[in-house]
This record gives structure tokens, C-alpha cells and sequence, in this order.
């Protein structure tokens, strides 16, 4: 997804805790979780859980279905699967990051969030950018240039401002964040989907009606997380991640 200063993000949201080796941490309450039929799937389906204290994961909210990208999925970099055997994301390879994610801040063209929403955010603006160059170091950061009205040369292709409805909202999925790595993927959000059936470059999309639901439900204070799996790796990964032991149901398309 392509879109200087770097932005300060709340330490809250990303603070290490007490966790095992690999798998949803202990002080995550609130987890997103997404289910695809296979590696190769551009689509799948998200539901919402949560516990208090260590009870056992309780749906919420009805399963909406979701679109990954275009190429499927592959292992990404974050609490969890950066380790697994397998086809790892990278740069512009059209695929939606795999395993365990920190959810991070919520960007947003408007001035606040919907109606109800109570979570870290940021208004973009004409200064904003999110580096998706492998060669900048500022590589999968948000920045703020000082003088949007002379941009570098660098930016055209990195700016947020689009005035494009489908990033109206985009909710951070911390993958390759702490810190980025080169090359290993970059820009990875949770936004507003362009069609019931037409993918991403590496993002997960809804319906904007499923997205604001989402936003509205996110609580800093429940360091929420994201879990990406194709179905027969949720089932094996189920105990050992501290995953919901009923996943969200996979669509038999396997596209």
C-alpha cells in the first residue's frame, strides 16, 4: 500500500508483557482473529473476541467476511510466525502478513473517529506519509514532511492524503514494525474494502460498516491483537498461540 519527522506512537499500545514464547500475549483482552481457506486464498472471514482477566476467548459480534491479498498469505514479523517454516512476506509481493500482530493507532481523514470510538489516533493530512521505500530508513514509518506545499521528490509516491474512501480509516497492523526490517513488508492496515471481491496488495478489507464496528469496539487499555492463519495452521496453532479454541469459519472458495 503506498501512500520528516517520525511520528511518536503511544507506548501503551506496544509495551512488552508477560507472554508465552510465542502466541497472543497475557495482557491482550480484545483479539481480532481472521481464518483463510489456504495460503493461496484472497479471502476469509474475521471475528471478534475477548476476555476479562484469564477466562476463556468470548465471541463478539457476528463473523464479516474479509479480503487479504491478491497473491494469499505468507509469514509475516510480529509476536508470532516470524519463526514458522514457510514462504515469508515481502515488499510488493501481493500478500497478506500471517500470524500474531499488535494492533497500533488508527489514521483517519476526519477530525475524530466515529461516534462511540475511544482508541489512539491520527488525522492525516497533506503532510502525512508512510515510508514503503526498502531503501529510506525511515522504511515502514509514518512521517510528517515540514512543508507539504514543497514536497521532496520522494513523497508523491508515499503520501496518505489520497481522498480515496477506502482509506477513509486504516486501523495498524503492527507487522515488520519493531523495529522494520528492510524489504520485509510495509504499510499493512485493516481498511475500508473497493469491492465484494477485489483483493489487496497485502492489507485486510471489509465493508466500511464492519470496519467502523471494529473501530468503535478497540480499547488501548486491552492491547489488542490481530491473528492471520489459514485454517489447518489455526487448528494446530490453536493451544500453543492462546488462540480462541472455535475460529471464525473459512469460505469454501478457495480464491
Amino acid at each position: 500500500m503506498r501512500f520528516v519527522q517520525l511520528i511518536t506512537v503511544p507506548a501503551l499500545l506496544f509495551l512488552p508483557s508477560s507472554a508465552p514464547a510465542a502466541g497472543v500475549p497475557d495482557d491482550c483482552k480484545q483479539l481480532i482473529v481472521a481464518v483463510a481457506p489456504s495460503w493461496d486464498s484472497m479471502r476469509g472471514e474475521l471475528q471478534r473476541f475477548e476476555r476479562s482477566g484469564a477466562r476463556h476467548w468470548q465471541p463478539v459480534g457476528q463473523p464479516v467476511p474479509v479480503l487479504f491479498g491478491k497473491n494469499g498469505l505468507a509469514w509475516g514479523r510480529g509476536l508470532a510466525g516470524q519463526e514458522e517454516a514457510g514462504r515469508r512476506k515481502k515488499e510488493r509481493d501481493g500478500r497478506a502478513p500471517a500470524g500474531v500482530f499488535r494492533i497500533g493507532k488508527i489514521y483517519t481523514y476526519d477530525p475524530a473517529l466515529p461516534t462511540g470510538a475511544h482508541f489512539p489516533f491520527h488525522q492525516v493530512t497533506k503532510a502525512d506519509a508512510w515510508i514503503d521505500d526498502p531503501t529510506r530508513p525511515d522504511y515502514n514509518r509514518h512521517v510528517t514532511i515540514d512543508d507539504p506545499d514543497n514536497p521532496p521528490p520522494w513523497f508523491a509516491k508515499e503520501k496518505m492524503r489520497h481522498n480515496d474512501f477506502a482509506y477513509r480509516w486504516l486501523v495498524e497492523i503492527r507487522h515488520n514494525s519493531d523495529p522494520p526490517q528492510p524489504n520485509e513488508g510495509s504499510a499493512i492496515f485493516f481498511h475500508i474494502r473497493r469491492g465484494e471481491s477485489r483483493p489487496t496488495s497485502g492489507c485486510t478489507t471489509m465493508a466500511e460498516s464492519a470496519l467502523v464496528g471494529l473501530i468503535k469496539w478497540l480499547r488501548a487499555d486491552a492491547h489488542p491483537c490481530y491473528v492471520l492463519l489459514p485454517r489447518a495452521l489455526y487448528d494446530e496453532k490453536s493451544a500453543g498461540w492462546n488462540l480462541p479454541a472455535t475460529a471464525p469459519r473459512a469460505p469454501r472458495r478457495k480464491i
